[in-house]
C-alpha cells in the first residue's frame, strides 16, 4: 500500500542424450499438437490489432511506440494447462485459443523457458510445464500461426534457474568445463533447430536465466564465461544456417543493486562475450524503482552499445488465491501508488512500458500471464499437477532438486497475476498490450482507484498535527490529488503522546470515502545517521580480522527502511567486528537503545549482541540474535542505562559469525526515557 511519512519533529555421447530426450519429449506432446491445430492458424493477422476490451473497463493513457516495441509473454505452461482441463474465454465469452486471445490483443512475442530433460528415469515431469526444446517447438509453432515472434529462455538446467540456483543437468554431471561448453553449444545448436524447425519464428534466444550467481552449475566467473561464449556461437551459427537475425539475450536479475548490474556488464565486455540485449527480470515488488531500474539500463545501453530489454515482469491484479497453492505475491508486498487491481495491474505495466519507451528499450516479457488454477482446490488438484506438471513442481522432482521442489512441490504461486481470472476470463488489464489503445488511449469513467494511508510520526512530547487531507489516485492518475480529509476525534483523542505507540486513526473525505492513517508516536533518535543512509560517519567500524568485511550497500530490500543499510560479508575468514556510534549526554537520565539485524550462514557460534558503554565502560547489552536467513528481522534492544549530562555514550553492535557469513544492520535508536 501507498504509504507517506510525515514528520512532525526533526531528527549440463551430449548430441545422442539431447536428440533421445527431444524424441521423448515430442512423443509424449505429440497428442496435444493434434489438437491445438487451428483452421483459422494460417490466417493473416492484421497490421492493427482491433479495440477489444470491456466497456468502462480499466483507464490507458496514451504511450507512443513502434511497431517493433516488444509486447511480450511467457506461456511456458500453457501446454500442461490445456492438458489440465484449463480453458480460456475471450470478451464476448467464449472459449478460444489463447494465442488468438494473445494476438488479438496486441501480444506480439511469446517467450518460453527450455529446460534440458525436466522428467525422472521414469519419464515422470517435473512440473513447471515439464517445459523442454520439444514442447517449446510446439509453442513456438502455434505462436508463429498468429503472427508472434518467440523468445527461447534456454536455462541449461532440468529445472528452474534462478539467482539461488543454477543446477548441472543430470547429463553434464562430472564433466570439466571445456567438455561441459562442448555439451552445451551441441544442445544449443540441436535443440534451436528442433524449435524452427518446428516453424517457430525466433526472434530472440536467452542464453541462460536469471545468471547473476552462476550456470549450469558453474559458479566461477570464467568457466559462465566459457559457457555463454559456447552458447552464443551456437546461436549465431544456427542463425546463419537458417538465414536468420536471432537476437541473443543475456539475463539477469536484481537490477535494484545498480552497481552489481554495471559490474555484469564491464565483464561481459571484458571477456567479450557476443551477444546483443542486456536483459532483466523487474518485479515492482522486488526490484526496487522504476526509475532506478531505467537509469541503470540507459548506463548500460549507453556505456557498452547493447539493446536492452525487460525479460520478465509482472503484477498481481487480485490478492486471493485460485488453487489452494499459496501465492508468491500479496497485498503486504505491494508499494507505491498501487493496489492489487486490474487497474493496477495495467498501470504497473504502462509504467514500465514507458520506462523501456524513454530509452530507447526493446520492449517487454510478462511472466506467465496466463498461467491460472485447474481448480481452487489443492487436494482434489494434487493429481492434476503431478500428471500434467501444471503446478510448480511435483513430487517427481525430488530426485533432482531435493532441497527446494523435492520438499515444497505444488501448484501454481502465480495465478493471482495471470491475465485471466481463476475460471479462464480474459481480464481487461490485458488492453494495455493493444497498440490500439496504445496509441490513442482507453477511456473510464473517472474513480479512486486508491487512497495513500498516511503514516505521521510525532515524537514524544511534541503536538499532533493531522494532514488536511488524503492524497487520492484515480484510475485516470492525472486526476490524482489531495481530497480534504476530517479525522475521527474519539480516535485522536486516543493517542497518547506522552509514550511510545502506534495507533489507527479513520477519517473522511470530502466525497464520502473512508480514510485510514496511522499515528506513531515515536523516540527522539539521538544517533546520527541511524539508518546509514548517508554513507557510513559518524559511525566507526571496528575488526578483529586481516580484512575488514564490512560496507555500506545500497539495496532496498536488505534494509528496515530506506536503501541503505550496514552490510557485512566474508568469503574466507571467520568475522568479528562492531559498528558504533558515541554521543555526549545532554541530560541526567535513563537511556536505551536497539536495532535490527538480518543474514544467514552465519554458523553455529555465532553471536549478535548490541551493547550501551558509558565513559568507555559497557553498561549493559542484549546477544543471542541468532541469525536465520534473509531478511528474518532480529531486534536487539538495550535498556535502563543510567548517565549524566556530559558522559561520553556509545551504542554499537558486535557480530561474531562465520566465513561466507552474510547481512545486514539497520535502524538503530538510542533514546531517553
Amino acid at each position: 500500500m501507498y504509504k507517506k511519512i510525515v514528520k512532525n519533529f526533526m531528527k549440463k555421447t551430449v548430441a545422442i542424450s539431447v536428440c533421445t530426450a527431444l524424441c521423448i519429449s515430442l512423443s509424449a506432446c505429440a497428442g496435444n499438437a493434434e489438437n491445438s491445430s487451428n483452421t483459422e492458424s494460417t490466417t493473416a493477422v492484421s497490421e492493427k490489432v482491433a479495440a477489444c476490451g470491456y466497456e468502462d473497463g480499466v483507464f490507458i493513457a496514451p504511450l507512443k511506440t513502434d511497431d517493433s516495441f516488444i509486447r511480450g509473454m511467457d506461456i511456458s505452461s500453457i501446454i500442461a494447462e490445456e492438458n489440465s482441463g484449463v480453458k480460456y474465454y475471450n470478451f464476448e465469452g467464449e472459449e478460444e485459443d489463447l494465442f488468438k486471445i494473445l494476438s488479438d490483443n496486441g501480444v506480439n512475442y511469446v517467450r518460453v523457458r527450455v529446460w534440458n530433460n525436466p522428467y525422472d528415469e521414469n519419464g515422470k515431469g517435473y512440473g513447471g510445464g515439464n517445459c523442454d526444446a520439444a514442447l517449446c517447438a510446439i509453442i513456438g509453432k502455434r505462436a508463429a500461426d498468429y503472427g508472434m515472434k518467440t523468445n527461447v529462455d534456454f536455462h541449461y538446467s532440468d529445472f528452474w534457474a534462478d539467482p539461488k540456483k543454477q543446477m548441472c543437468p543430470k547429463e553434464w554431471k562430472g564433466m570439466k568445463i571445456d567438455e561441459k561448453a562442448a555439451a552445451l553449444y551441441e544442445y544449443t545448436v540441436v535443440s534451436l533447430k528442433t524449435i524452427l524447425d518446428a516453424g517457430a519464428d525466433v526472434g530472440m534466444v536467452q542464453i541462460g536465466n536469471e545468471i547473476n550467481n552462476g550456470m549450469a552449475g558453474e559458479t566461477k566467473e570464467e568457466n559462465i564465461m566459457t559457457l555463454l561464449k559456447q552458447a552464443s556461437k551456437a546461436v549465431r551459427d544456427v542463425s546463419a544456417e537458417y538465414g536468420k537475425d536471432i537476437k541473443i539475450a543475456v539475463h539477469y536479475t536484481e537490477v535494484d543493486d545498480s552497481l552489481m548490474m554495471t559490474k555484469k556488464a564491464l565483464r561481459l565486455s571484458e571477456n567479450e562475450v557476443d551477444y546483443d540485449i542486456f536483459g532483466i527480470s523487474y518485479y515492482p515488488f522486488w526490484h526496487g524503482t522504476i526509475k532506478n531500474m531505467k537509469d541503470t539500463l540507459n548506463i548500460i545501453k549507453a556505456t557498452y552499445g547493447k539493446e536492452v530489454c525487460v525479460l520478465e515482469t509482472s503484477f498481481p491484479y487480485t490478492d486471493a488465491d485460485g488453487d489452494g497453492s499459496s501465492n508468491s505475491v500479496s497485498a503486504g508486498d505491494i508499494t507505491g501508488e498501487y493496489i492489487c487491481s486490474e487497474q493496477s495491474q495495467a498501470n504497473s505495466i504502462w509504467d514500465i512500458m514507458k520506462s523501456m519507451t524513454e530509452i530507447g528499450g526493446l520492449g517487454i516479457f510478462y511472466w506467465e500471464g496466463a498461467w491460472i488454477p485447474v481448480g481452487s482446490d489443492a487436494n482434489a488438484n494434487a493429481q492434476i499437477w503431478e500428471d500434467y506438471g501444471s503446478g510448480w513442481a511435483s513430487k517427481y522432482a525430488a530426485d533432482y532438486d531435493p532441497d527446494d521442489a523435492g520438499k515444497y512441490y505444488g501448484g501454481c504461486s502465480w495465478d493471482n497475476q495471470a491475465f485471466f481470472d481463476f475460471e479462464g476470463h480474459i481480464l481487461d488489464s490485458i488492453c494495455v498490450f493493444n497498440p490500439k489503445y496504445l496509441e490513442e488511449g482507453k477511456s473510464a469513467t473517472p474513480k479512486i482507484e486508491m487512497l495513500d494511508e498516511p503514516v505521521i510520526e510525532v515524537a514524544q512530547g511534541s503536538e499532533l498535527v493531522m494532514p488536511k487531507g488524503v492524497y487520492g489516485v484515480y484510475n485516470d492518475r492525472s486526476l490524482n490529488k489531495e481530497i480534504p480529509t476530517t479525522w475521527n476525534e474519539d480516535d485522536l483523542s486516543k493517542v497518547d503522546l506522552k509514550s511510545g505507540g502506534e495507533y489507527a486513526v479513520s477519517g473522511k473525505t470530502e466525497d464520502g470515502y473512508d480514510a485510514k492513517a496511522t499515528v506513531k508516536v515515536t523516540f527522539l533518535n539521538l544517533l546520527e545517521n541511524a539508518s546509514f543512509e548517508d554513507g557510513l560517519a559518524p559511525w566507526s567500524v571496528g575488526c578483529e580480522m586481516s580484512a575488514d568485511p564490512t560496507d555500506i550497500q545500497t539495496k532496498a530490500a536488505d534494509a528496515v527502511e530506506g536503501e541503505k543499510a550496514f552490510h557485512f560479508w566474508s568469503k574466507d575468514e571467520e568475522q568479528v567486528f562492531w559498528v558504533e556510534q558515541t554521543i555526549t549526554a545532554s541530560e541526567d537520565g535513563t537511556y536505551n537503545a536497539f536495532a535490527s539485524i538480518q543474514g544467514g550462514d552465519a554458523g553455529d557460534d555465532q553471536y549478535e549482541e548490541i551493547y550501551i558503554s558509558v565513559n568507555g565502560e559497557k553498561q549493559a547489552s542484549d546477544g543471542g540474535a541468532y541469525l536465520s536467513g534473509w531478511v528474518n528481522w532480529k531486534k536487539l534492544s538495550v535498556e535502563g542505562v543510567s548517565a549524566k549530562a556530559g558522559d561520553e555514550i556509545t551504542v554499537g553492535m558486535y557480530v561474531k559469525c562465520a566465513a561466507g557469513g552474510w547481512g545486514t544492520i539497520d535502524e538503530f535508536c538510542l533514546y531517553k526515557d
